[in-house]
This record gives C-alpha cells, structure tokens and sequence, in this order.
C-alpha cells in the first residue's frame, strides 16, 4: 500500500509490527515533524498513537467491530479540533456499515466515486497549481530563451507550450484512469456448482499444516468469492472466541476457503464456539486443515 502511494507522488511510510522500537519511534517521529503525509498502519501497530493534527484517517479495510472503527478514527479531529474519516467499502460489506452506525447512532454520508473525467480535471488543476508558482515567481530566464529560439524556426508559443506540459506528464508517470462502475449490493448469492465444490477440495488439500512452529492451521469455509478479506477474519475469530487479534497467525485468502494459524493452545477454544461465527449474514464453518 505504501509503495503504490508513493508511485503516485504521495510521501509515505509504513508501521507495522514487523518494525523493531527504534525504526518505528523513526518513522513516527518523520510523522509528526511533518516529513512525510501519509502513514499507512495496521490495526495493531496504530494501537496507542499519540498524533496530534492528523487531518483525516482512512479505513482500507472497514472494521467489523464498531468499537475498533471508533478507535480508529478517533487518531484525527483530536483536543476538540476538526477531523475528516473516510471508509472505503465494496458493496457487500454495507452491513458493517450499518451496524457502526447504529453502535455510533450517527448518519455515515455516503460519497459518489468520482468519474473519469472528475480525476482528469483534479490532475489538471494541481498542474496548473503547480505553474502558477513559477509564473508569479518569474524565474525562468533559461526557459524562456528556449522558447524564444523555437519560436523562431516557426513554432507558435501555444504549441510549445502544449509540448512542454506534455514532456511533464510524461516525467510524472502518472497511470492511466481505468474505468470506474458501480457495484451492485446484495447479489443473490448462486449455489455452489459441483465445480466449485472440486475447486474448495483442491484449496483444502493444498495447505493443511502451518509451518509455523507450535500454530495449528484451521480452514474457513469462505474466501476471496465471497468478500472476505483480512479484517473480518481477524476481527470475527477474535469477537466470538473471546481472543486478542495478536495472538492470529498466518492468514491465507484463497477463492473458496480460507486458511488461519492458530496457537495449538486455543485451537480448542476456536473450534469450542465454532457455531457462532458470522462473516455479514453468512455462517461460517470452521475445521481443522
């Protein structure tokens, strides 16, 4: 996540638990001196953050507990001062939306993806911005000697400068814009054909043991088809068993099931309450790999 931010130009770090004390105090410290703008952390790692003027917090990944949503966002409009949190969710996922807002009793307003042409005239506007400095500056001598001598072999001062801003975008590297629709909420949910079922067989069988030492490897009977993702594993198993989410191993999300390291101590705990476990309005099965 971090490196795709900074491949569009944003200044960005990461903060996780991979970190060691010294490198994250680093890292924190480039943060509040303003060094860099964004910080990207996992939940554990942002844990304890004491940042003040943090503009905005953004939710990749929407919790599926509301009292960790509110955790989160409460890293920005610190001290009685404003703050901006902006949650980012597919379809599927409204529901947790739902339920924060009834835990939080607060309206979440819900933003339009911006179109195609709303991104290229946002990236017109910050070139622009950007020229603007220059213009009121008035330092380009050597600029304008170019100018000058093409202009004179024919060229007009408006194609010139077409091609220069050219030659800058180019320099920028900026990804072309792919297209954005809309997603539909609540899809019937189709039967699992007979080769989907073959499909979860070949997964299962494909990763039975963890090979982590003293972790036992359990298999969820939901994956990447159904909208799972990393945070609601974590945040159900440690909801309904009772357990802190530090404690989860190894989480791997394949199309039909999922697989999760366990310390071998509470593999009997897990699987104690394995009737309660609810991803959205799914039931989900859990097992030994």
């Amino acid at each position: 996540m971090a490196n795709e931010l900074v491949a569009r130009g944003f200044q960005a770090e990461v903060l996780n638990g991979n970190l060691s004390q010294e490198a994250r105090e680093r890292v924190l410290q480039r943060f509040r001196n303003n060094q860099i703008k964004v910080l990207v952390a996992t939940d554990v790692a942002a844990r304890g953050l004491d940042i003040d003027l943090v503009s905005h917090v953004f939710n990749y990944d929407l919790p599926q507990d509301p009292e960790l949503y509110v955790h989160r966002i409460g890293r920005t409009g610190r001290a009685g001062k404003s703050g901006v949190a902006i949650s980012l969710l597919t379809p599927n996922e409204r529901w947790f939306l739902r339920k924060i807002e009834a835990y939080t009793k607060q309206k979440i307003t819900l933003a339009a993806l911006p179109t195609e042409e709303d991104i290229q005239r946002q990236r017109d506007h910050r070139l622009v911005e950007r020229m603007m400095v220059w213009l009121r500056r008035g330092r380009c001598q050597r600029e304008r000697d170019v100018v000058a001598k093409l202009t004179e072999q024919g060229h007009e001062v408006i194609e010139i400068a077409a091609a220069a801003l050219k030659l800058v975008r180019t320099k920028e590297q900026q990804r072309p814009i792919a297209p954005i629709t809309e997603l539909r909420e609540d899809r019937p949910k189709q039967a699992k054909s007979a080769g989907n079922r073959q499909n979860q067989s070949k997964e299962k069988a494909a990763g039975r043991t963890s090979h982590e030492k003293g972790m036992v490897r359990l298999a969820l009977s939901s994956g990447k088809a159904d909208g799972l993702n990393v945070s609601h594993i974590v945040g159900s198993l440690s909801h309904h068993a009772d357990i802190p989410g530090r404690c989860i191993g190894k989480i791997s999300i394949k199309n039909q099931t999922t697989f999760v390291d366990v310390p071998e101590e509470i593999v009997s705990l897990l699987l104690a309450k394995k009737a309660s476990y609810r991803i959205g309005r799914r039931q989900i099965d859990i097992e030994r790999a």
